[in-house]
C-alpha cells in the first residue's frame, strides 16, 4: 500500500513538477545538481509558508498599530469629555450654591418682613381699639348733652305753663331784679342750646372722620394680612416640600419638635388674641391663623436644624459612587453600597450635617477611622475613611462643625469620604437629603 501510494504521489508531482537539473560548469569540469519532484514540492511549500506567514504577521502588526492608535485617540477623547463634564458639574455646583445663598437671603428677608408686619399689625389693632373707645366716649358725651338740652327745654316749657306770659311780664315789671334774672337765664339757656347743637354737629363730624379712619385702617389691615399670608406661604412651602422629598412625615416631625419645646415660656408657646369670652372677629381669626403658621414655620426651622439637610464637605470634591448595588473590584460580584462617596484632596475638612451627639469616634473594621452622630427623629449619620478625627464620643455638635479630615483608612482605594444616613437603623440614600435642601439652604 505504501509503495503504490508513493508511486501515485510521485507521478502526481512529476506531472506538475518534472525533474530538473541545474548544471554548474567550470573551466575543467561540468557538474549538475539533480532536483527531484519531491524536492521542488518541498521548496515551493516552504516558500509559500514563509510568504503566508510574512503576510499574516504584517497584517497583525498593522492591525495592532491601527488599533493602538484608535485606543489612544479614544482615551484622549474620553478624557476630554470627562474633563468637560467635570467643569460643567463644577459650574452647576457653583450656580446651585449661589441659588442656595440667594434662597437663604430671601428666607431671612421674609422673616424680617414678617416680624415688621406683625409689629405693625399689632400696633394697628391697638390703634383701632383706641379709636373705637374714643367713638364710644364721644357718643356717650353726645347722648348726655342732648339729654341735658331736652331737660332744659322741658323745664322752660314747664315754667311758661305755670306762670303764663302776662303774669311773668307783670311780675317781672314789678320786680326788675327778677326780670333781669329771667332774661339772663333765658340767654344762658339759648347759649347752652346753641352750644349743644354745635357740639352735636362736631361730634357727628368727628364720628364720620373716625369711621373713615377706621375704614382706612381696616383696608390697611387687610393689606397687611394679605402680605403676611403670602409671606408665610412663600416661607413654609419650601420647607414642607424639603421634608416630603426626604420622605419625612411632616405631621410626626412637627409634633415631635413641639413636644420637645412645650415648656412654659419656650420658643414655641402659642400666641393668640384674647376675646374675653366674645366671638372672634374676622381679623382676630386671620391673626390667629397667621400666628399658628408662624409657629409652624418656627417648628420647621428647628426640625431642619436637627435633620441632615446639608453636605458633609464644602470644598471642591468629585462624586465617585452613589447609593445602591455596585461591582466589587476585588471579588467581581455585586454588593450593596449604603452611602455616597466624595473624593477630594487628602485632609479635606468634613463637617457635621445636623445637630446631634457623637456616638462613635474611632477605628471600625472596613470603615477605618469612623465618626457616628446620632440626630433627632431616629436619624444617624456616618463619616468613614478619615485620616484624623476631631471629636470624641458624647460630644454634642452642631451643623457645620468640623468633625474630621478626609483620608483613605480602612477598606479604601483612595482618598475619599464615605457618607451614610440611617433612619431607625436602616440605610437610606443620603443624596435625597442633600438634594432636598438645595433650594432652601
Amino acid at each position: 500500500m505504501r509503495t503504490r501510494l508513493a508511486i501515485k504521489l510521485h507521478s502526481l508531482f512529476e506531472r506538475h513538477f518534472p525533474e530538473r537539473r541545474v548544471f554548474l560548469k567550470s573551466d575543467n569540469d561540468t557538474r549538475f545538481i539533480r532536483l527531484s519532484s519531491e524536492t521542488q514540492v518541498v521548496a515551493v511549500a516552504g516558500v509559500a509558508l514563509f510568504v503566508g506567514w510574512t503576510a499574516v504577521a504584517t497584517a497583525i502588526l498593522l492591525m495592532d498599530s491601527i488599533g493602538s492608535g484608535n485606543f489612544r485617540e479614544q482615551a484622549k477623547r474620553d478624557q476630554a469629555t470627562y474633563q468637560e463634564r467635570l467643569n460643567i458639574m463644577s459650574a452647576e455646583r457653583d450656580v446651585r450654591a449661589q441659588e442656595a445663598l440667594a434662597a437663604q437671603d430671601r428666607f431671612n428677608a421674609a422673616l424680617e418682613q414678617i416680624s415688621a408686619m406683625q409689629s405693625e399689625l399689632l400696633a394697628s389693632e391697638n390703634r383701632r381699639r383706641e379709636l373705637e373707645t374714643g367713638i364710644d366716649v364721644i357718643q356717650t358725651t353726645l347722648r348726655a348733652t342732648m339729654k341735658q338740652r331736652e331737660e332744659a327745654r322741658t323745664e322752660l316749657v314747664k315754667l311758661q305753663q305755670e306762670a303764663g306770659e302776662g303774669d311773668m311780664y307783670l311780675a317781672a315789671a314789678g320786680n326788675p331784679e327778677q326780670m333781669n334774672f329771667m332774661t339772663e337765664a333765658l340767654s344762658r339757656t339759648a347759649e347752652e342750646r346753641d352750644q349743644i347743637a354745635a357740639d352735636a354737629k362736631n361730634a357727628l363730624e368727628q364720628r364720620d372722620d373716625l369711621e373713615l379712619e377706621i375704614r382706612l385702617m381696616q383696608e390697611r389691615s387687610d393689606e397687611i394680612f394679605r402680605q403676611l399670608e403670602e409671606a408665610m406661604v412663600i416661607s413654609v412651602e419650601p420647607l414642607d416640600k424639603m421634608f416630603r422629598k426626604a420622605g419625612m412625615p411632616t405631621d410626626r416631625i412637627i409634633e415631635e419638635v413641639r413636644r420637645g419645646y412645650s415648656g412654659m415660656g419656650g420658643p414655641l408657646t402659642p400666641i393668640s388674641f384674647s376675646t374675653r369670652g366674645e366671638d372672634l372677629t374676622p381679623d382676630e381669626i386671620r391673626a390667629n391663623a397667621l400666628l399658628q403658621q408662624m409657629d409652624q414655620l418656627n417648628l420647621y426651622r428647628i426640625a431642619a436644624e436637627k435633620a441632615p439637610f446639608a453636605s458633609p464637605v464644602n470644598a471642591i470634591v468629585r462624586f465617585t459612587s452613589g447609593f445602591g448595588t455596585r461591582r466589587d473590584p476585588k471579588t467581581g460580584g455585586r454588593r450593596m453600597h449604603n452611602g455616597a462617596d466624595f473624593a477630594g484632596a487628602h485632609g479635606t475638612d468634613i463637617f457635621a450635617t445636623a445637630d446631634g451627639v457623637v456616638t462613635h469616634a474611632g477605628w471600625q473594621s472596613g470603615f477605618g477611622r469612623l465618626v457616628k452622630i446620632k440626630h433627632a427623629f431616629g436619624i444617624e449619620t456616618l463619616y468613614a475613611h478619615n485620616t484624623k478625627i476631631r471629636v470624641k464620643v458624647g460630644q454634642r455638635v452642631s451643623r457645620g462643625d468640623h468633625i474630621a479630615d478626609m483620608g483613605s483608612t480602612g477598606r479604601s482605594t483612595g482618598t475619599h469620604l464615605h457618607y451614610e444616613v440611617r433612619v431607625n437603623g436602616k440605610p437610606v440614600n443620603p443624596m435625597t437629603y442633600i438634594k432636598a435642601a438645595r433650594n432652601v439652604f
